[in-house]
C-alpha cells in the first residue's frame, strides 16, 4: 500500500473511533495486533483490544479526537492528537494531547498502535 493509502486508512480509523463504531474498527486489526498506550496500558489480540475500546467508550461516552500532522514512513503512520471527553462516572472533563503511531502489515491491516500521551 502507498503512504497516502495508509494515511487514509488511519484517518478512517479515527473517524470510526469518533463515531464509536467498534464493530467497524475491529476488522481493521491483524489477528495478533497490539495496542499500547501510556494511559490505557498494553493489550494484545483483537479480543483484548475490543474489550479495552468498549470499556473506554463506556467511561468516556463523548470522547472525541482531533488529529493533525499525519506522516508515513515504512508502513508506520504517525499523527498528533488532542482528545476531549467527559468521565461518565464523575462528570469531569478531560483533555489529553499526544502522538499516536499505527504500524501496518503489507496488506494494510493494523499490526500495532502506540499512543504516547503528554
Amino acid at each position: 500500500m502507498t503512504d497516502t493509502e495508509l494515511i487514509e486508512l488511519t484517518k478512517a480509523y479515527v473517524a470510526l473511533s469518533n463515531s464509536h463504531r467498534v464493530d467497524l474498527i475491529m476488522p481493521m486489526f491483524a489477528a495478533g495486533a497490539r495496542y499500547n498506550s501510556t494511559s490505557v496500558g498494553d493489550h494484545r489480540g483483537r479480543a483484548a483490544i475490543a474489550d479495552m475500546i468498549h470499556g473506554f467508550n463506556k467511561k468516556f461516552p463523548d470522547v472525541h479526537w482531533q488529529t493533525t500532522n499525519y506522516s508515513c514512513t515504512d508502513h508506520r503512520v504517525s499523527f498528533d492528537f488532542t482528545m476531549t471527553a467527559t468521565d461518565a462516572a464523575t462528570g469531569n472533563s478531560l483533555e489529553r494531547s499526544g502522538v499516536e503511531q499505527f504500524e501496518f502489515t503489507a496488506d494494510g491491516s493494523i499490526k500495532n498502535i502506540t499512543v504516547k500521551v503528554g
